[in-house]
């Protein structure tokens, strides 16, 4: 990665909670970031638990080198930006994913789209998600978008990029969308959701959308 000159100071964001999600994509602990980054645990575990540390510009780059990320991700610039604005790797290697691999990296959790066909054109919308009993399941309100797709086949998409690697995958789900409404089955799936929506409000409908088709695709470099 091209060595970065800190900006004089860092766009407003909560250093700590990034610093300790980008660790914890990364499979790493406290100590093995520390480690990276020549630095205390202790002091990782302070940026970590303080968001209005103020790291002087050195210790952010060493931070970032050990992150394989930027200072300006890290110090969330890049928030109301969309992802893949690097530019292409020198050596990118284009790969299909198996199905393994695909349920894998939808996880339990996360943000994905649902596309759906409604009858001024297709739309494409963003919802939190969790995987229960092999199966896409989130909550919305009654009136969405979304709702447009139950009992038709629809497209599920989850993605992440790696703006500073300029890689990243992507995984799609097809299957029948269908609203849950035994009281069972809907306590099962609020026991076990990952997370409330982000968007708020009162979201009591769930829907299920079982996976009958899963295709991926990465991008990494060799």
């Amino acid at each position: 990665m091209a060595e970065e000159r800190p900006p004089g100071r860092l766009p407003q964001g909560d250093l700590g909670r990034r610093i300790e999600q980008r660790r914890r994509e990364l499979g790493l602990t406290v100590e093995d970031l520390a480690f990276r980054a020549a630095m205390a645990p202790a002091y990782i575990e302070h940026l970590e638990q303080h968001s209005t540390a103020a790291p002087e510009a050195g210790t952010l780059l060493r931070l970032a080198g050990a992150l394989r990320t930027s200072v300006t991700e890290l110090g969330g610039g890049h928030a109301d930006l969309p992802s893949g604005l690097g530019q292409a790797a020198r050596t990118p290697r284009f790969t299909e994913l198996g199905e393994e691999d695909c349920r894998r990296l939808l996880s339990t959790h996360g943000v994905g789209r649902i596309a759906v066909s409604t009858e001024a054109a297709p739309v494409v919308v963003p919802v939190n998600y969790s995987v229960i009993d092999d199966a896409i399941v989130f909550r919305t309100q009654a009136g969405t978008v979304s709702l447009q797709g139950l009992d038709r086949e629809v497209a599920f998409e989850v993605d992440r990029v790696d703006d500073a690697l300029s890689q990243g995958w992507s995984v799609v789900v097809h299957g029948t969308a269908e609203q849950v409404t035994d009281p069972d089955a809907v306590r099962h799936l609020a026991e076990r959701a990952y997370s409330a929506p982000w968007a708020g409000g009162e979201r009591d409908v769930w829907v299920r959308i079982g996976m009958s088709a899963l295709t991926g695709r990465r991008i990494d470099t060799w």
